[in-house]
């Protein structure tokens, strides 16, 4: 296995307002493209499994960054991003939340007809992902979404989530068929919920004699516990604090944007007209991107990029988001074109912010900078499901800050 893990999802309803899923789904295509073009579309389904990775996407898009509505957006996001363009990616996006997931077979079949796939078997897959985590794996979870994303060569990935309305919280289960071995028996990328002790988990590798064994005598009271695996907590609280973030390395991605000169400065200079908050979003978009698994255990920290709806850590700059997505596809269009300069220029974001962090002494102000954020958030079109930002009490109503200005605050 690739990766296993668990986490909280507080239970959260809702919809996303049209202003953001539409910027939802512009970042869900231009990363899509982006990995695919420097990782292949194995890159991009790998990190769809990984769940550290998946809410560190969702974060950066600006949705709530602890809820279980991150999976519904982002998934419905992508797959109205991807599908217009499989042909050219290569991957596709079945299924959703609801009705949608029993439209999966369906579209499996007819992407099978399309392009020559499998579908007998992708269908199968399809339907056994969901059987385990509804049956074999009891772990008062029902399933109400289910999303199975494949590529050209065949390669697929399953992002599914269950409820628990009890205790009000989410469980949501990663499936990746380059790591599966068997559909009964350890086969999860990842389970991503709540850790709430023993359950009864007939595909664990331990379960084989049980397996077996159930089908002639039921053996209540023997349930086999799930061995301790590492897992991410997403708190109950809206409000972003210290400890849900690594301190030192949003502290060198705010450096690199609003204080230090880049060591590798010039190529920066080939965006034009970046100024440092679409710098700092920028350098967070480029980990999403380019960054190594370790750097996504505090997803958290990507809602510095583009806030979140609900106002926490702060208010969707949107004018900072859409010059964003304007940096990214850009670049993503000019590469297509064989011009790779802006391309290399947002990847070496992720790598300046790293080596800036090494040696980095970052002391604990994070309420500072999220103040900072709310305060100046009127400034770059911020907004939330509520209406738009307003000044701080004796602020002046002024005109919208310039999202593209020089750099002139290093």
């Amino acid at each position: 296995m690739t990766k296993a893990g668990s986490a909280d999802l507080p239970l959260h309803y809702g919809r996303v307002p049209t202003w953001l899923a539409q910027r939802m789904a512009r970042l869900g295509r231009a990363v899509a493209e982006t990995v695919v073009m420097d990782y292949g579309t194995s890159g991009f389904l790998r990190r769809l499994s990984d769940p550290f990775w998946f809410q560190s996407l969702g974060c950066v898009m600006g949705m709530d960054w602890h809820s279980s509505g991150i999976t519904t957006s982002v998934l419905g996001a992508l797959k109205r991003a991807i599908n217009p363009l499989s042909g050219e990616l290569g991957l596709h996006v079945c299924g959703g939340r609801g009705k949608f997931s029993l439209q999966t077979p369906a579209e499996l079949r007819a992407l099978s007809d399309a392009t020559g796939l499998d579908g007998d078997t992708l269908i199968r897959s399809s339907r056994l992902a969901a059987k385990v985590d509804n049956t074999a794996v009891q772990d008062g979870f029902n399933l109400y979404l289910h999303n199975f994303i494949v590529s050209r060569e065949g390669e697929w990935v399953v992002v599914q989530q269950g409820m628990n309305t009890a205790v009000r919280t989410a469980r949501r289960y990663h499936w990746h068929s380059a790591s599966l071995r068997s559909f009964v028996e350890e086969p999860h990328t990842a389970i991503y919920g709540p850790n709430r002790g023993d359950i009864l988990n007939l595909t664990h590798g331990a379960a084989g004699p049980t397996r077996e064994g159930v089908l002639s005598v039921a053996r209540a009271g023997e349930a086999l516990a799930v061995a301790a695996a590492p897992h991410l907590i997403m708190p109950a609280h809206h409000d972003v604090r210290s400890a849900d973030i690594n301190i030192k390395r949003l502290g060198a991605i705010l450096a690199l944007a609003h204080e230090r000169q880049p060591m590798d400065f010039e190529s920066l200079l080939l965006m034009e007209g970046v100024g440092p908050r679409t710098l700092q979003a920028l350098t967070l978009v480029s980990e999403v991107i380019h960054g190594t698994p370790s750097r996504f255990s505090d997803p958290a920290r990507f809602s510095f990029a583009h806030g979140g709806k609900d106002g926490h850590p702060f208010p969707v700059p949107l004018n900072v988001y859409d010059e964003t997505l304007r940096q990214l596809e850009g670049a993503v269009t000019r590469a297509k074109l064989g011009r790779e300069d802006s391309a290399r220029a947002i990847k070496a974001l992720s790598t300046i912010s790293a080596t800036l962090e090494k040696g980095w002494v970052e002391a604990d102000r994070v309420q500072e900078w999220i103040e900072h954020e709310r305060a100046t958030s009127y400034q770059y079109g911020g907004m939330t499901v509520m209406g738009p930002a307003k000044p701080p009490a004796g602020a002046t109503e002024a005109r919208p800050a310039r999202v593209s200005r020089q750099l002139d605050l290093f």
